[in-house]
């Protein structure tokens, strides 16, 4: 049985969203980034409390976090001196507990 290969094709993700879509997941290939992302399911956090619980330094944790907020996959809040952090919007939450689920469904 021959499959119409055109309405596939027609149908797929173009260059540029490929590759916008391949570095969104490339954020998620470091598991300082994911135990961030992790803590931030849970609530807002500012960079003192996540180096607390990422045993890290301010730096390395402040590092990873610019990286996420580029990659859109976290958003910041200044008060005062103090930086806040939490995802993004609801998708990130929902793809990052979907794929949680599905890599501890055996």
């Amino acid at each position: 049985m021959q499959q119409d290969l055109s309405a596939i094709k027609a149908a797929m993700l173009d260059d540029e969203s490929a590759l916008q879509l391949a570095d969104w997941l490339k954020a998620f290939s470091d598991p300082t980034r994911v135990k961030l992302v992790g803590a931030l399911l849970h609530s807002e956090l500012c960079v003192h409390d996540l180096t607390v619980l990422l045993e890290m330094n301010q730096s390395a944790v402040s590092h990873q976090l610019r990286y996420l907020r580029n990659m859109r996959i976290v958003k910041r809040r200044k008060q005062g001196k103090t930086v806040y952090y939490s995802l993004d919007d609801d998708h990130v939450e929902q793809i990052f507990r979907q794929t949680l689920q599905h890599i501890r469904h055996s």
